[in-house]
């Protein structure tokens, strides 16, 4: 049976990736093969010797720019290796932000192909011709693309179905579909630690009402942690 999606992530570091590959449950699931990840170094599409992939910005200006006539010949080899091309993410600060909903969507594609930038960022040409949907993982910089193409990996992974122990625990987690507020609080032994102790609802055997405290619990998180969280869930009925 193939992977359920495969990554290509297309990078001038690939060594970045050998611990986040080799650890936890991203390992499990490329060794049960529910996903496959495929890194590719951009150097190998450069020209010359010293395998040059940045140059100076027309204009003048700060830092380096990834050359467009680099970027693109590797892209566009990668995308057409196999089908589906799978949808294209080029990370940069100007992206639409990345999130729960997106990963969503993403989960359910079959391929998706990762830009990793660096320096400077690229020269816009890049995105003019290869058209990716541009994405941030948040309003800081990073010193690449590569920590958010590991967390795009991590997000999409975990909703693949099997990758995970149990099969429900990504349906409760904070901004899911269904569940677009904060987690409840969770606990476990010992019962109690420096005088503070597990409620005793939960403790209960009773379920019903265990759900009932998850759920009262996780909107007082949610008014308390991230009250922007709870206008769009009070102007939607079907999220109340």
């Amino acid at each position: 049976m193939p992977p359920a999606i495969r990554f290509d992530v297309l990078t001038l570091f690939p060594g970045i990736f050998e611990g986040f590959l080799s650890e936890s449950v991203l390992k499990g699931a490329l060794a049960t093969q529910k996903i496959e990840i495929r890194l590719h170094n951009m150097r190998d599409w450069a020209e010359d010797k010293h395998a040059t992939m940045d140059d100076r910005p027309f204009g003048g200006g700060p830092g380096m720019l990834l050359k467009v006539d680099r970027v693109v010949p590797a892209v566009e080899a990668i995308r057409y290796q196999q089908e589906p091309a799978g949808r294209l993410l080029m990370f940069t600060p100007q992206g639409h932000c990345f999130g729960q909903a997106f990963a969503e969507e993403l989960a359910a594609e079959q391929r998706i192909v990762m830009l990793c930038g660096r320096y400077e960022g690229f020269d816009e040409r890049v995105a003019e011709i290869l058209k990716p949907e541009e994405v941030s993982i948040g309003d800081y910089i990073l010193n690449g693309g590569e920590v958010a193409a590991m967390a795009v990996i991590e997000t999409v992974m975990r909703l693949i179905p099997g990758v995970l122990g149990d099969e429900n625990s990504h349906r409760f987690d904070s901004f899911s579909t269904g569940n677009r507020i904060l987690d409840c609080a969770h606990y476990t032994r010992p019962r109690e630690y420096r005088g503070f102790s597990v409620p005793e609802i939960l403790l209960s055997g009773n379920h019903a009402e265990i759900a009932k405290w998850r759920e009262e619990n996780s909107l007082q998180r949610t008014k308390e942690k991230r009250p922007d969280l709870l206008e769009p869930v009070f102007s939607d009925p079907t999220l109340r």
